[in-house]
């Protein structure tokens, strides 16, 4: 009975020892994942920003460090190099980077629409009544939705004049439409006290998703458990952020001090109202969904366009895997 009991004791004494050291040993670390956005930093960043203020990176055993994009910031050049993991993309700029042999994956949406639209006077009825009148847009616009407009609408291009993101010759000439997201000069347009009518080009079939992740094959092939991680704690920032902004707002804030409490309420206002991450297919299938129809109807558009070659693999340039089965947002 006594060499009974002593070896129970020593086997309690193990295991309180084992869990001891289990207890002192270092946690595994987190892997460190860089992510690049596509502008300084704004409420159309919310969900990434989000994800890092209330820790879901870190319970999904991420280390994640945002990198503010900008106008001389090439995002393609810098994921392909390496210097970041992931960055905020656009389908066109990585069906067009398909086109040249680049390794580049769109992995989820953020919107399940692009925000890209056109600005315009208010005693205009709609896009069709542009045709014929100036309407400003950038030089890298009359290779993505230009051309979707001058089809859809006939437009032609001595309408063009160019857009420099200053909102004064608009507000010079009422006769003048521009380019414009609906949470920036639609806000600015407003400070001036100036009205104006905003028409989003996804209610007309423009087919683009709205701030894509991307990655690359590379990142896919030898860390598919940090892009799972990392897409799915991205898209639960982003349903949460829309409900409760604050967390996500005081991170933008400090990477931005230019941004205003004013301009991020405007946005999420409008990115509420227009249902930007839980409308289409989000509404049935998640947030952050991307699916192969859609990515066929970019592709066709691109190619109808004469923007693309139509020997492009476009099935290569996505992949649905950390997202179909996610489910976020639904009941």
């Amino acid at each position: 009975m006594a060499t009974t009991n002593l070896s129970r004791m020593i086997s309690a004494g193990l295991l309180v020892g084992a869990a001891l050291v289990a207890s002192l040993a270092p946690a595994r670390a987190a892997d460190k994942v860089t992510f690049l956005t596509n502008w300084f930093a704004q409420a159309e960043h919310g969900g990434f920003y989000q994800a890092k203020a209330t820790g879901l990176y870190e319970k999904a055993g991420l280390d994640v460090t945002i990198k503010m994009g900008g106008p001389q910031v090439n995002g393609s050049q810098l994921l392909l190099a390496g210097d970041t993991d992931f960055m905020m993309g656009y389908d066109i700029q990585v069906l067009k980077g398909r086109e040249k042999d680049l390794p580049l994956v769109t992995v989820a949406s953020s919107f399940q629409f692009d925000l890209q639209g056109i600005m315009a006077h208010d005693d205009l009825a709609d896009l069709a009544a542009l045709k014929g009148r100036p309407i400003l847009i950038a030089g890298s616009s009359r290779t993505t939705f230009w051309p979707w407009l001058r089809t859809k609408y006939g437009y032609t291009d001595d309408q063009i004049r160019p857009y420099t993101f200053n909102l004064q010759p608009f507000f010079a000439d009422k006769t003048v439409a521009q380019q414009a997201y609906p949470s920036s000069e639609p806000y600015q347009a407003e400070q001036q006290q100036e009205k104006v009518k905003f028409f989003l080009l996804a209610d007309g079939g423009y087919p683009p998703y709205g701030s894509t992740i991307v990655t690359t094959e590379k990142m896919i092939a030898e860390k598919p458990g940090v892009v799972e991680r990392f897409v799915k704690a991205s898209l639960e920032g982003w349903y949460d952020y829309m409900k409760n902004p604050a967390p996500g707002n005081d991170l933008i804030k400090a990477a931005n001090p230019k941004m205003t409490d004013g301009q991020l309420a405007f946005a999420l206002d409008r990115l509420r109202d227009m249902k930007a991450i839980d409308r289409g297919d989000a509404a049935t299938l998640g947030v952050g969904i991307i699916t192969a129809d859609r990515y066929r109807q970019i592709y066709e558009f691109l190619v109808a366009g004469g923007l693309l070659d139509s020997k492009v693999d476009w099935q290569k340039s996505f992949d649905d895997r950390f997202v179909k089965n996610l489910k976020i947002g639904l009941k």
